[in-house]
């Protein structure tokens, strides 16, 4: 999240949101649970003025509960219903696909100079995901599997998050939602 707010704050001049992050456990609640989730956070004393829900296409359900991001963003607005403050995004496959364009920090962080994968970083085969492939470097080359939290912090401390939005058209909607919810220009 810092790395996000560190893009953000020079772009919404002073209009920088309390950005408050709710992770699901590994997966994002579907159907009702998801419904109630979000009518929770938009009422009550401590209200959100939006909610903004981000999943990875690639949950590890069998079988899998979405087929791509738009799927997603569908199925999420569904079961949501009508309500005009949630806003839905999904990472095409995972998250770590928009680590993708920053594979020579990741061979150095792991240790090992296995090839970059080819093609858009959104793109990057389903059935071998993004976050398969970096563990897998990790793993052949410090012995240690990668861990979300740590690494990719540690991939993204030193790089500009612009790189991935300009290849990444799913993260840009992301964070073009993000600045227009609070009165800044998007990212063209």
């Amino acid at each position: 999240m810092p790395h996000l707010r560190r893009f953000l704050e020079p772009r919404l001049q002073g209009r920088m949101p309390n950005i408050d992050c709710m992770p699901c456990d590994g997966r994002i609640p579907t159907n009702e649970k998801l419904r109630r989730s979000v009518e929770k956070l938009l009422t009550g004393r401590n209200a959100a003025d939006y909610v903004i829900a981000l999943t990875d296409v690639y949950t590890g359900s069998q079988p899998p509960d979405f087929t791509d991001a738009s799927d997603a963003r569908n199925k999420m607005r569904r079961w949501v219903g009508n309500e005009t403050r949630f806003h839905p995004h999904a990472a095409q496959y995972d998250f770590e696909a928009w680590l993708l364009p920053y594979w020579s920090d990741i061979q150095r962080l792991a240790g090992h100079n296995l090839a970059v994968p080819s093609g858009n970083p959104e793109n990057v085969n389903h059935n071998n995901p993004p976050a398969h492939r970096i563990k897998r470097l990790f793993e052949i080359g410090r012995r240690r599997s990668y861990v979300k939290p740590r690494d990719a912090g540690r991939i993204l401390r030193d790089n500009d998050l612009a790189n991935t939005i300009a290849q990444c058209v799913e993260l840009k909607a992301f964070v073009n939602t993000i600045l227009t919810l609070c009165g800044g220009n998007p990212i063209p």
